[in-house]
């Protein structure tokens, strides 16, 4: 059997293709919608990254009390941290 497949006149009839018009408004729409989820998605990012930032650098706080002074850990924990701006636990 060849690889080939010649089509012949008959075989290929056209392919009707109908298109229905889309207003302005409707894409508009789509855009604004899709700008807007970016736009929540993106803050989200960003909030979540500072959270494990903000995480991850007290527990490296934390650890060099821990290994500095360990009866005083969380005296003077809470005291770098509001000295950095940050609130009392």
């Amino acid at each position: 059997m060849p690889s080939v497949h010649l089509v012949g006149e008959d075989e290929g009839a056209p392919t009707i293709v109908t298109s229905v018009p889309i207003s302005p408004d409707r894409v508009w729409s789509y855009i604004g919608a899709s700008a807007l989820l970016l736009e929540i998605i993106g803050t989200w990012l960003v909030w979540f990254s500072a959270v494990v930032q903000q995480s991850l650098h007290e527990d490296g706080i934390r650890a060099a009390f821990q290994r500095a002074m360990p009866d005083q850990v969380d005296r003077c924990f809470d005291t770098v941290v509001i000295q950095r701006g940050g609130g009392r636990r």
